[in-house]
């Protein structure tokens, strides 16, 4: 699987959050965007997701060098971020059985491994409406990582985590991620300091 990016450009009104950028995300590698706040990092990669419109130029996704029709391309992602709502009425169990029937997880982990693996348990019947905001986040990381995907995008991972959490996070990229494209967008070197590639936004901004 590859990724590619063609003079690709976003803006909101009538400014440019970046510009002519050309990029090329390959299966195996994994990718950091960096920036201060309100440097657009969260943008470029709902752009690369292709969750948001681009402006100018082209996301254009490959497997095997076949392109994929952008009709399909949500069947190749899964997506961590702050702004992902969870169905808060549906117990743990319930809704892992909704998320595997949308995007089937890997073949070898049942429901009940994968919540085994995200230290949720004795939680599995109260409904997601009750689970704090750590809990909240472990599910999502569920939902994304252990879907069977070549693609992952991570937005602020670790937010709302706690140390063991953190170590989860970080165990999980580890142990499920290796051989896929992962895709970070993050201002603490914490969440990305596994990623073989750096983006920063302070440069892209050099393209304008």
């Amino acid at each position: 699987m590859r990724i590619n990016l063609l003079n690709a450009g976003k803006r909101f009104n009538r400014e440019w959050i970046f510009r002519h950028f050309n990029y090329e995300f390959i299966s195996g590698n994994s990718y950091a965007i960096i920036g201060s706040n309100g440097m657009g990092k969260s943008t470029l990669l709902q752009v690369v997701a292709t969750s948001m419109t681009i402006s100018e130029g082209s996301v254009s996704y490959f497997n095997n060098d076949i392109l994929i029709s952008s009709d399909t391309i949500y069947k190749n992602i899964s997506i961590v971020a702050p702004y992902i709502e969870l169905v808060e009425e549906m117990t743990l169990t319930e809704f892992l059985i909704f998320h595997n029937k949308l995007k089937p997880f890997y073949s070898d982990l049942s429901i009940k491994k994968i919540i085994e693996l995200i230290g949720l348990e004795k939680s599995n019947d109260k409904q997601l409406r009750y689970y704090s905001s750590g809990m909240k986040q472990r599910v999502k990381l569920a939902q994304s990582i252990f879907s069977n995907v070549p693609v992952v995008f991570l937005d602020e991972p670790s937010t709302n985590l706690d140390l063991e959490g953190i170590d989860l996070y970080k165990r999980l990229i580890k142990e499920y991620c290796t051989d896929r494209i992962t895709i970070v967008s993050s201002n603490d070197k914490s969440e990305y300091d596994y990623c073989n590639e750096i983006i920063n936004m302070k440069d892209i901004k050099q393209f304008e």
